[in-house]
C-alpha cells in the first residue's frame, strides 16, 4: 500500500458513530444458553460478563453486504482495499455491570489506521474505540483492533505456530467448537461473515482449513474464565489473537494466575494457542 492510499484510508480517523440498544431478558438467556456452563457468576440483576458484544449489532440491508456477509467497506469503517478481515485482539476496562434492563449508548470512534508487512503479505490495522454509557454513566471502554488481509494463496495454508511448553493451567474448560455454537453466536450478534457458517466460503475464497470461530466469542470465554478464576471483574482484559481457530473439534479455554492478574489462552485440539489474554 502506498503512502497516497494510507492518507485516504487515515482520513477516516476521528469518525464516530453513535447506537443504542437495551440489556433485555430474552437477550441473556440466549446469551447463557449458547455459552454456558462456561460463564462466571454475576450479581443480581446484572448482565453475563462480555454480553456487551451482542449489543447494538451493525444491520445493514442484505442488498449492501460486502462479498464476505460484512457490511460493505467505506462506511463508518474506511474502505481498505485487501479482502480478509477479522478481529486482532483489544482491550475492555470495566467500571461498572451492565445490568438487565439498561439502556446503553455505545459511542464509536475510529482511532487509527496503520500498514504493517507480515509474514502472510500486507496488514492494514484499524482501531476503533467504545465507550458503553448505562443510565448510571460509562459501564465500558474497550479497544477493538481490526486486521486487513490479502487474499489467500492457493495451496498455501497458514502455518500455526507450535504449541507452547506451559504449567498446568490453575483452571481450564473444554467447549466443543460446533457448527451450531457458531450459528449462535452469529445470531446474537448479527455477525454475517461468512467464514463462521458458510464452508465452501471459508476453504475455497479465504482459505482456511474449516469454519473460523468468532475472535469475540473466544474473548468472552476467556473474560468469563479470568473472572472465575480470580473471583472478580477483571478492571482490565486484554487479548490478541494469534491464529485462527477452526471450528470442527473440541477447543481449550485456558487460564493462570500471574502476579495477582491473570494470563490465558485458547488452544485447539492440538495444543496450539489461538488466542492469549492478560487480564
Amino acid at each position: 500500500m502506498d503512502a497516497a492510499a494510507l492518507d485516504h484510508l487515515r482520513g477516516w480517523i476521528g469518525r464516530t458513530r453513535v447506537v443504542e440498544d437495551l440489556v433485555t431478558p430474552r437477550l441473556a438467556a440466549e446469551y447463557r444458553a449458547t455459552l454456558a456452563p462456561h460463564l462466571a457468576a454475576v450479581g443480581e440483576g446484572e448482565a453475563p460478563l462480555a454480553l456487551h458484544w451482542c449489543l447494538a449489532p451493525e444491520t445493514p440491508e442484505a442488498g449492501t453486504l460486502g462479498p464476505d456477509g460484512h457490511a460493505a467497506k467505506g462506511g463508518f469503517l474506511p474502505p481498505v482495499p485487501l479482502p480478509r478481515r477479522m478481529w486482532a485482539g483489544g482491550e475492555v476496562e470495566t467500571l461498572a455491570p451492565l445490568r438487565l434492563g439498561d439502556r446503553v449508548v455505545r459511542r464509536e470512534t475510529v482511532a487509527d489506521v496503520a500498514f504493517k508487512e507480515g509474514r502472510s503479505g500486507g496488514l492494514c490495522f484499524v482501531t476503533v474505540r467504545h465507550d458503553y454509557e448505562t443510565p448510571s454513566g460509562v459501564a465500558i471502554r474497550e479497544r477493538q483492533d481490526i486486521v486487513y488481509r490479502e487474499a489467500a494463496r492457493p495451496g498455501e495454508p497458514a502455518a500455526p505456530p507450535p504449541a507452547p511448553a506451559l504449567p498446568p493451567p490453575d483452571l481450564a474448560w473444554a467447549v466443543e467448537a460446533s457448527p451450531v455454537l457458531l450459528f449462535r453466536y452469529s445470531a446474537m450478534t448479527f455477525n454475517g461473515h461468512r467464514f463462521h457458517y458458510d464452508h465452501p466460503y471459508a476453504t475455497r475464497v479465504e482459505g482456511y482449513p474449516g469454519l473460523v470461530v468468532h475472535g469475540p466469542l473466544q474473548a468472552s470465554l476467556l473474560l468469563n474464565l479470568a473472572a472465575t478464576l480470580l473471583g472478580r471483574v477483571p478492571g482490565r482484559f486484554r487479548y490478541r489473537g494469534v491464529a485462527p481457530l477452526i471450528a470442527g473439534r473440541t477447543f481449550r479455554v485456558e487460564g493462570r494466575r500471574a502476579a495477582g492478574g491473570f494470563s490465558g489462552l485458547t488452544a485447539d485440539a492440538d495444543g496450539r494457542p489461538c488466542m492469549e489474554a492478560s487480564a
